[in-house]
């Protein structure tokens, strides 16, 4: 089964243990059957990096589709040893042929991810996107497009 994901970048930190169990819940109930499982992820900040580390935990398969060369550049100092390591891990890491990141990158990287999944984990308040690439825009999109998703957003789930 493979299960891609789009989220906020900016979740708090007191949240992210349920969010982390919700993800967690969804690939189970996902995978039940012993479909095996590959996680879809841009590797972003966030709910990315919690749902590629929840499907390394279950035994799945990562999948990295980053939107630009200088992707890496983009994430802040306190973040680039998770993102080193979890990258480090993915199976398989493709880098879209943009040499900025940016709107036009993201938009290029969930299009390529949503395009290659079969269901989208959405970490998401439901608030519309805050720009083009953004986490209500990506639901949106993969609706359309008539990829299943599955919103995550426990009681206690709060952006910074």
């Amino acid at each position: 089964m493979r299960i891609g994901i789009t989220g906020h970048s900016n979740l708090v930190p007191e949240c992210v243990d349920a969010v982390r169990a919700a993800i967690r819940d969804v690939l189970h109930e996902e995978t039940a059957g012993g479909s095996s499982l590959i996680g879809v992820t841009c590797l972003a900040p966030g709910a990315d990096q919690v749902f590629a580390r929840v499907v390394l935990e279950m035994g799945g398969k990562v999948e990295v589709v980053l939107p630009a060369s200088d992707y890496r550049a983009k994430i802040k100092p306190d973040g680039v040893a998770e993102y080193d390591e979890l990258i480090s891990k993915a199976d398989i890491v493709s880098v879209l042929p943009f040499m900025l990141s940016g709107r036009q990158a993201y938009v290029a990287a969930n299009e390529r991810m949503l395009a290659s999944v079969e269901l989208l984990v959405a970490v998401w308040d439901g608030q519309p996107a805050g720009g083009r690439g953004g986490t209500g825009e990506v639901v949106e999109h993969a609706r359309a497009s008539g990829v299943p998703v599955v919103v995550v957003w426990p009681e206690v789930a709060r952006r910074g």
